[in-house]
């Protein structure tokens, strides 16, 4: 059976199009070829509270099992990015990246590569292993603060191995050149793939 994916993305993205390519693409492969299916809010966050912004995101969620973060220029500064990453991780879904920039843009133009929005997120199992708690930084090389947007995860069970340490995203969370790596015919891979 097809996984459903949500694509997280900077508004941006879709403006240019390049967004578009990578969650559109199924549309000129054979039915079920792709893959997957999106299930991705195409939404301008701005008109929406914050409470009403996370519903939304919450919502079109549900019954998705893999989230893929598509990395242009500013993605990874992005507060809602970081947010459906985070609750993408938080419910079980599995995460990857595909960088977006080498993708020809509306004015044909492409773009050096973005900085990749998992090395602005981390989280730290506690040294019983129950809770997990959430972390972001705002550069490269910053320090290590608090996400507010999601409150810890509770209950986690951790097995000892893991526990009271911080663990950057980055350090597992696959990633992937649209360009480079073939995406139009490697992506149902890639998903497949997601850990």
């Amino acid at each position: 059976m097809a996984k459903r994916v949500f694509f997280s993305f900077h508004y941006d993205d879709v403006k240019t199009f390049r967004a578009n390519v990578v969650r559109n693409h199924h549309i000129t492969k054979d039915a079920g070829e792709a893959g997957f299916f999106d299930a991705s809010i195409w939404e301008d966050a701005k008109k929406h509270g914050d409470d009403s912004i996370k519903r939304l995101i919450n919502t079109n969620l549900n019954n998705t099992s893999v989230t893929c973060a598509l990395i242009g220029t500013n993605t990874w500064s992005r507060r809602w990015v970081r947010y459906e990453i985070l609750k993408s991780y938080d419910r079980g879904n599995t995460l990857f990246g595909v960088h977006i920039n080498g993708i020809t843009d509306k004015n044909k133009q492409t773009f050096p590569f973005g900085t990749n929005v998992f090395d602005h997120l981390g989280f730290f199992i506690s040294a019983d292993g129950q809770t997990l708690t959430y972390y972001e930084r705002d550069q490269v090389g910053s320090e290590w603060k608090l996400y507010t947007d999601l409150p810890p995860k509770k209950n986690c069970g951790f097995a000892e191995q893991w526990r009271n340490r911080g663990y950057n995203f980055s350090n597992w969370v696959p990633i992937y050149n649209w360009c480079t790596g073939d995406g139009y015919n490697n992506f149902a891979t890639w998903v497949d793939s997601a850990k």
